[in-house]
């Protein structure tokens, strides 16, 4: 293995981590601090959806760390689900919400810039840009 792909691994296997922990989180002690980064125009439960995405984040963590053969697929729907979520950190800045120990406008418009950050490492620790470009190719071979 060369110096990239052990580096690779690492980060996806760092990413399998964190997001198994956050969904535990969801579930126990951080629970209330998700529901206050849920956006008041989310017409849910603000339980229900740090429930469910608590799920989705624990079969995304347990995807990266376990599903190696199928890691570019797992990875590419973790950066969706960064994006999907980004509104409630969108919604955490805007409002001025204080959770995580994010208290001031300045703490959370940093937690804005490592979003992207996020969605970068998923895609490049899993080859998920290429599992990517690949169906967006069989797309182009079906329409024709």
């Amino acid at each position: 293995m060369n110096f990239i792909s052990v580096s690779k691994n690492i980060v996806r296997v760092l990413l399998g981590l964190f997001m198994t922990y956050a969904a535990v989180s969801h579930f126990s002690f951080n629970r209330v601090e998700f529901q206050a980064q849920v956006p008041e125009w989310l017409p849910l439960d603000k339980d229900f959806v740090v429930i469910a995405s608590g799920i989705v984040e624990l079969l995304l963590g347990l995807g990266m760390l376990l599903l190696t053969k199928h890691k570019a697929k797992v990875g590419a729907m973790l950066a969706l689900f960064y994006i999907l979520i980004f509104p409630g950190n969108i919604n955490q800045y805007v409002n001025g919400i204080d959770a995580f120990g994010l208290d001031s406008d300045k703490a959370r418009f940093i937690r804005l810039l490592f979003q992207p950050v996020l969605i970068i490492m998923a895609l490049w620790s899993t080859n998920a840009i290429s599992y990517i470009k690949s169906l967006i190719n069989r797309e182009k071979v079906y329409i024709k």
